[in-house]
């Protein structure tokens, strides 16, 4: 090897091809799997909707595109590999640094937005820290391709065949990338753990090269310890970094999870800033929340035989079974994770059961009638289109047993001609003749109740007024004289056409605006520092 030229040196590791396609394939795999990465680490604060899936494609394409061609540049100037494996190297100590400094570059790009933008936040603040989170390393993967054709072809005779093999390797690599964190890393280690590995196969790419060639010695010693201390601090990343005291912090193949735990009561939320999806308080007493409302179904009812589609971890099921105790209740819930939680954290009994399944799926596969069936099923702070549409809630209505009330969480209140709620509002009377909608007090949730008739639902008043829980009877009374038929604009959702994801966005965005006047009214007159008194 001493004998060797520098120039041969470098070549030694590429003359039989093995090591560019091997290339082609672990570079093709990290890109896929960093793509998937990306939507875990965007998920908490800002959901996994379409719209940042969409944000996420578009970022990473671009960056893949902007790289294959400066690559080829690279490549045609100076056709020196050790330069293609020192981009490798820099873009897996980027990667490694994900876990570590991702989240502060969101909550930097968040705040700085919140003061500087009137609409559309959360999609520009999304845009904005993906791009500058992974625009810079997928740029120096797009790089990879156009380098290693270079390197790979000796004659225009196989190029043809080179190129081929390179995008085979590439895209067998990419496959594997894309199903190997989604149901493997992520699940097993998490987000963080997902971003070290991926980051230390391509690390490990350009070590392999120099350690073959000979060179690089010292650039291969700092990498290593700079991902030795990327991993050491990245590995127990939390997205939640402001929380001090959480009981449960985690990842399923849905979900980010998170539990806090006080003396008084658990709450459970897939999300870092928005929504609540579970809560219990540890006397037993009403959640002051849209579950308390939601027992207006049963207290119509009875009781009864009770669907719980989107269980989360119990609430309402619960309440159900404390007012309403010879209610049979059935959980339907889609993250395994969540249904151990519930048993772990919130002490749901085994003799409530759950099924873990899609909650569309179930009533396709299901073929009894409930009393009760109540629509809570959301992808963090996004309502799945499956079950936001005509077709879903004509299914509901086949399950309804005679008599039966159906309620529906609205996880967000909104305004303007067309907005969410109003076109599933829409969407449901396509079904259900009777319909009531109350603004639940002090929050952000609606609660709408769906009957086939007009009478069920008008018993609430005089069934409320029965009720023994003296609190229970209270709040029925107040949701009785408070809810109200709403107007119906025509404009139902479909399975072909709802843009639930859009809608929600744009609903949640004027509920942080509505939230934020105050402050940015307290910014405007009196800057940074009067933000910062107001704060303290």
């Amino acid at each position: 090897m001493s004998a060797l030229s520098v120039h041969e040196r470098r070549k030694f590791p590429l003359q039989s091809k093995t090591y560019l396609y091997a290339t082609a394939f672990f570079s093709g795999m990290s890109v896929m799997a960093v793509e998937i990465g990306a939507s875990r680490l965007l998920a908490p604060y800002f959901s996994a909707s379409q719209i940042v899936w969409t944000i996420i494609i578009g970022v990473i394409m671009i960056a893949l595109a902007l790289g294959n061609v400066w690559g080829g540049r690279l490549a045609d100037r100076d056709p020196d590999p050790a330069r293609l494996y020192r981009r490798l190297m820099v873009a897996a100590l980027w990667i490694a640094a994900i876990p570590v400094l991702g989240k502060y570059v969101i909550a930097v790009v968040s705040g700085l937005l919140i003061v500087a933008i009137e609409t559309n936040l959360l999609v520009t603040a999304a845009f904005i820290s993906c791009a500058a989170i992974f625009v810079f390393p997928l740029l120096l993967l797009g790089t990879v391709t156009p380098s290693l054709v270079k390197y790979a072809t000796e004659s225009l005779d196989e190029s043809g065949r080179v190129v081929g093999n390179i995008g085979a390797f590439n895209t067998a690599g990419s496959i594997i990338g894309t199903f190997l964190p989604t149901f493997v890393t992520i699940p097993a280690a998490g987000t963080a753990a997902t971003f070290l590995v991926f980051a230390g196969v391509l690390l490990l790419l350009g070590i392999g090269y120099f350690f073959c060639a000979g060179t690089g010695k010292r650039l291969c010693v700092t990498s290593l310890i700079a991902f030795l201390l990327f991993a050491v601090f990245g590995a127990s990343s939390s997205p939640a970094f402001w929380e001090t005291a959480l009981a449960y912090e985690g990842e399923s193949v849905y979900n980010y999870l998170q539990v806090k735990d006080d003396e008084r009561m658990t709450i459970f939320s897939t999300n870092v800033m928005f929504g609540v999806q579970s809560k219990r308080i540890k006397d037993g007493s009403l959640t002051g929340m849209y579950f308390d409302y939601a027992l207006a179904a049963p207290t119509l009812t009875g009781g009864g035989d009770v669907l719980v589609l989107g269980m989360g971890t119990g609430t309402f099921a619960e309440q159900c079974r404390r007012y309403f105790p010879a209610s049979r209740i059935t959980g339907v819930e889609i993250d395994e994770k969540i249904i151990a939680l519930s048993r772990t954290y919130f002490e749901l009994p085994e003799e409530i059961p759950v099924v873990a399944y899609d909650g569309r799926a179930f009533l396709q596969a299901d073929e009894n009638r409930y009393d009760v069936i109540m629509v809570d099923a959301f992808r963090d702070i996004t309502i799945p289109f499956q079950m936001s549409s005509v077709e879903f809630f004509r299914m509901v209505e086949d399950h309804l047993a005679p008599g039966g009330v159906v309620s529906v969480n609205f996880n967000m209140r909104a305004s303007g001609k067309g907005n969410i709620n109003e076109r599933l509002i829409d969407t449901i009377a396509a079904v259900f003749p009777a319909i009531r909608v109350v603004p639940v007090a002090g929050d952000t949730n609606l609660a709408l109740f769906a009957a086939r008739d007009e009478a069920t639902l008008d018993a609430l008043l005089p069934k409320a007024a029965a009720l023994p829980d003296v609190v229970l009877s209270s709040l029925m009374r107040h949701v009785a004289a408070r809810w109200q038929s709403p107007a119906r604009g025509g404009e139902p959702l479909t399975d072909d056409k709802a843009p639930v994801e859009l809608l929600g966005m744009r609903a949640i965005d004027g509920i942080i605006q509505e939230e934020l006047r105050y402050y940015k009214e307290i910014y405007r007159r009196e800057g940074f520092e009067g933000l910062k008194k107001s704060l303290t």
